[in-house]
């Protein structure tokens, strides 16, 4: 699959429905010599897991059949909590995480998350396949797991509520968001007098039906692929973080893999993470007319406001000094003074 049109991704998605009824791909009809299994929060009817699926046949096939890659998606193995703790234990081999959540772990990890930082995607990609994404991966490192070169892509993300459309900061006053699980995300959201509440992703739908909060923030195509459009009703393009996902693996078991092996999944997977982000963008720009036919109703703030606000808050000052000179001076070095 090169690019992936709408049509093209309704029947990929058709023709992994049975995989999804189980909810775990399996790429070897026998034993495999290495049997590795890759965990993430994600419906199965994402770009992630369709390129994932790609991959896994890609690596049984260039190995030989002694690679059987097992993908557990939707947070079949537990929330985005419990599957980092698996990853750092060795229990699961991969998983994919938001930097915000490894932020917990590894505090480096979120400096591309900072709030209305990155204006475009191409400031996001030179920064993230350059020297801050480097510099990351180093810290990373430091830890029981490792992250592959290429990030792959979740996107842009957006505010949406079900009371009222956010178009400048004072309409955050009070609000009660889910956010992450994340230090990053609740002191923004703080920053902007918000009520901000951290939830794992699998109960964001929930929360949502129940008004434990009354509003979330995430790249519109998880709107529809976690079917979130039925539980909220404004959708405020923000653009307000660009949002990934590392590709993680625990080393210990990755040194067990022989190193053509080893060099089989690594290319797999830093490709399919390019090929991925190219098809969540598209996805993002190209589910408005539909989320709008399933009656959410969209505007677009003036972001240079928030930008204002949190640099009045002290929100950037904050940052600057929690991730060091260094590492701040790489993420401007992308996106220009912040603060």
């Amino acid at each position: 699959m090169s690019t992936m049109d709408r049509r093209h991704f309704i029947k990929v998605v058709a023709a992994t429905s049975a995989a999804a009824a189980t909810g775990l791909y399996q790429t070897q009809a026998h034993a495999a010599e290495f049997t590795l299994k890759f965990a993430n929060n994600l419906p199965v009817s994402h770009p992630m897991n369709i390129r994932a699926k790609e991959m896994a046949q890609k690596i049984a096939e260039q190995s030989k059949g002694r690679v059987d890659f097992q993908i557990y998606p939707n947070n079949q193995l537990g929330s985005d909590s419990d599957m980092l703790s698996q990853i750092r234990s060795g229990a699961i081999d991969y998983f994919t995480l938001s930097p915000l959540i490894l932020g917990t772990l590894v505090p480096a990890a979120q400096i591309s998350g900072v709030g209305f930082a990155f204006k475009d995607y191409s400031q996001v990609w030179a920064a993230m396949d350059g020297d801050l994404g480097k510099h990351v991966r180093g810290q990373i490192a430091k830890t029981t797991v490792f992250a592959f070169d290429k990030i792959w892509e979740n996107g842009y993300r957006q505010i949406t509520t079900s009371s009222r459309p956010i178009n400048s900061p004072a309409d955050l006053k009070g609000l009660k968001i889910r956010v992450p699980t994340s230090p990053l995300w609740t002191s923004m959201f703080r920053a902007f007098d918000s009520s901000p509440t951290s939830i794992n992703f699998a109960e964001v739908y929930s929360a949502l039906q129940t008004h434990i909060v009354e509003a979330q923030e995430n790249p519109l195509a998880l709107l529809t692929t976690a079917k979130l459009y039925e539980v909220q009703k404004y959708v405020s393009m923000t653009n307000h973080m660009w949002d990934g996902f590392w590709f993680l693996a625990n080393k210990q078991k990755w040194d067990k893999l022989p190193k053509d092996l080893q060099d089989i999944v690594t290319a797999n997977v830093n490709a399919a993470a390019v090929a991925q982000r190219e098809d969540v963008r598209k996805l993002n720009e190209g589910v408005t007319a539909e989320l709008k036919q399933k009656g959410l109703v969209f505007n677009a703030p003036n972001n240079e406001q928030f930008r204002e606000k949190l640099r009045a808050a002290g929100f950037y000052a904050e940052w600057h000094k929690k991730f060091g000179d260094e590492a701040w001076a790489m993420l401007e070095k992308y996106t220009g003074k912040l603060a």
